[in-house]
């Protein structure tokens, strides 16, 4: 895991229990580039016969650079990559935070499919998981933000490449969430403060999950509105975290790990530090 800061990360360990239920033996570590040193980290991690680099913050623009000729769909979409690895000496580079929110949906019987979902926020997180949400088969995405702008600029970055996706696709700013909404997924980073986005006008539909991509020992900020809002059902990112981290651990070995008890024992460890 490369970044700066890193010492927070779980990733070792995820990644740790990943190999031990397939039986691979891996090294997996922390590795904090300086800020202005990301590119020649990448070079020196792979030319000492590194396999993968998972990349987090504020790094993950700079690997989508870096590998722009190698970058999967999600990725050129997204703007950003979380993992790297090389391929016949070309370095290649995909987004796999959408793909491990959805595997935590579906794990919590939230189906995008079919379904509307209002998706709070513009910045990188969201922009990781847009198209996966629509790629879903979700029936509306809604994406609004503190500046509409931004939201638009979201919009208009999953339409360049995917413009039959226009009627199902709209945006706007945090007074545009009228209506019921299947799905909320809270994408920005007001949890960290114990925040909540000024959302006017939300209502949740039957059977509803709203979604922090930020995780805690404790329910969220989001998630406690969110449940006097009405969701039928509030959850944290803790699950996308190790969905992604699958999907990564599956591109460098060939194989999917099962997300659940690696999952479990991630929960029991945060809620151990309580």
């Amino acid at each position: 895991m490369i970044g700066n800061p890193v010492a927070h990360s779980r990733s070792p360990f995820i990644h740790a229990a990943f190999g031990q239920q397939t039986g691979i033996a891996l090294e997996y570590e922390k590795l904090c580039a300086p800020m202005d040193g990301f590119a020649p980290a990448v070079a020196q991690f792979f030319s000492a016969g590194g396999i993968g680099l998972n990349v987090t913050v504020p790094f993950k623009e700079q690997a989508w650079a870096l590998a722009q000729h190698g970058l999967s769909d999600r990725a050129k979409i997204a703007g950003a990559v979380n993992t790297l690895w090389q391929d016949n000496g070309q370095l290649k580079g995909c987004n796999t935070d959408g793909v491990g929110l959805l595997t935590d949906l579906r794990r919590q019987d939230a189906d995008p499919i079919n379904k509307k979902v209002l998706l709070v926020g513009a910045g990188g997180a969201a922009k990781g998981v847009a198209f996966p949400l629509h790629e879903a088969g979700c029936a509306q995405l809604h994406v609004i933000n503190r500046t509409s702008e931004r939201a638009t600029a979201l919009r208009e970055s999953v339409l360049q490449h995917k413009p039959t996706l226009g009627d199902r696709l709209t945006a706007g700013d945090l007074n545009s969430a009228n209506g019921q909404w299947d799905i909320v997924i809270n994408a920005t980073s007001s949890s960290l403060g114990d925040q909540v986005p000024a959302i006017a006008g939300l209502s949740f539909a039957d059977g509803s999950m709203a979604y922090d991509m930020f995780y805690a020992a404790q329910p969220t900020a989001f998630m406690r509105y969110a449940n006097q809002q009405g969701a039928s059902k509030v959850c944290d990112g803790l699950g996308m975290l190790v969905g992604q981290a699958a999907v990564s651990f599956d591109i460098w070995h060939g194989v999917m790990p099962d997300v659940a008890p690696v999952l479990q024992a991630l929960r029991m460890q945060l809620n151990d530090r309580v």
